[in-house]
């Protein structure tokens, strides 16, 4: 009921705006970004009522459309994708409501993407180009569609064994803002919510970090919480998390295929479980090469980077170098010329006696 008001108010206000004028409410100033570069001096916009009003019902859907798709629509893409298999057969209907799921599944994890880059580059006009986006749903796409499948393999051959790898997820991104949290020593955040007691911010805090454990498990979440800042999120966001995050989420992918394929059942004879051990693999590998390639080539600030993801890539190769040369044997000595010197050095002492 409260998200059609919210949509027929952000209508009214939408028509409305520009028909007459109105005093701006607030001046931001940014830099403007083109191919990545900063580009004249900064330019400044007044912001007025309506686009106010417009900008924060904007803000309202986006975060819908995030706990929509994966508190709605990751456990219903789930469910779907485990009746199929179990029924070996597919329903248009259910094939619908799969795809479907899986457009909106990965239409928040590209809210959550496009979210990161404008907190992080908050004082420049950023703009994301079609090519950009392209990269990021094959990114989004083949990355939660690995996910799930995996997960929901492995639960038909080992079912409870899955339990405990989703509660295992779960409390460890749940508990990690926590845990950094605890470790700065920091004092709960301020005007979170008006007219909440501390009981009633930590009650929020958590449920924010609920929504960020359970996208987490799916995929990336691209923003980072801090609970110590007034708007939670990690304004310079580590690159470390990334790699750290990617590398566990293969092994454990990886993980959970093979111990499918060696504990799976007869039930999956007509299925070519090799091949499709490699498709997963392969399809993983697959978004990983598409999230490197929109760091590299798509970013709309990668100008900005102070180190890109080839100079990463040539410093893991130089370090490996290092590690994997052969020490290098001194040469033995040439005793004829040792000799010789010794030689010359008796003759020498004998003239001067």
């Amino acid at each position: 009921m409260l998200k059609n008001e919210r949509c027929l108010e952000a209508l009214v206000v939408y028509f409305k705006a520009g028909r007459k004028e109105e005093p701006y409410v607030t001046i931001t100033r940014k830099m403007k970004l083109k191919n990545g570069k900063v580009i004249g001096s900064p330019m400044e916009w007044e912001i007025g009522h309506s686009e106010r009003k417009l900008a924060v019902h904007r803000d309202a859907f986006k975060r819908t459309a995030v706990i929509q798709a994966f508190l709605g629509s990751t456990p219903q893409l789930t469910l779907q994708l485990y009746a199929t298999i179990q029924e070996k057969y597919i329903l248009p209907a259910r094939l619908t409501l799969m795809i479907i799921s899986l457009i909106s599944i990965t239409y928040g994890a590209l809210v959550c993407s496009v979210l990161a880059i404008q907190i992080r580059y908050d004082e420049y006009k950023v703009s994301v180009k079609t090519g950009a986006y392209l990269c990021m749903v094959l990114w989004r796409g083949l990355e939660i569609a690995t996910r799930v499948t995996s997960l929901v393999l492995f639960s038909t051959a080992l079912t409870y064994w899955v339990v405990l790898v989703g509660l295992a997820n779960l409390l460890i991104f749940f508990f990690q803002p926590w845990v950094e949290f605890w470790a700065r020593r920091a004092s709960l955040p301020e005007n979170v919510e008006k007219n909440l007691s501390k009981l009633g911010t930590c009650v929020v805090l958590c449920l924010v970090t609920l929504l960020y454990a359970c996208i987490n498990i799916f995929c990336w979440s691209a923003v980072q919480l801090n609970l110590a800042e007034q708007e939670l999120l990690e304004k310079q966001p580590r690159w470390s998390r990334l790699a750290i995050y990617y590398t566990v989420r293969l092994i454990e992918n990886v993980a959970l295929i093979v111990a499918w394929y060696f504990f799976k059942s007869d039930f999956y004879e007509y299925v070519c479980a090799p091949l499709l051990v490699v498709q997963l693999i392969v399809c993983y590998g697959l978004a990983v090469l598409f999230m490197l390639l929109f760091y590299q080539f798509c970013h709309p600030a990668r100008k900005l980077f102070k180190h890109n993801v080839e100079d990463c890539l040539r410093c893991a190769c130089c370090w490996r170098k290092e590690h994997t040369l052969v020490p290098q044997v001194p040469p033995n000595p040439d005793l004829t010329v040792q000799l010789g010197v010794r030689e010359t050095d008796i003759l020498e002492d004998m003239e001067a006696a």
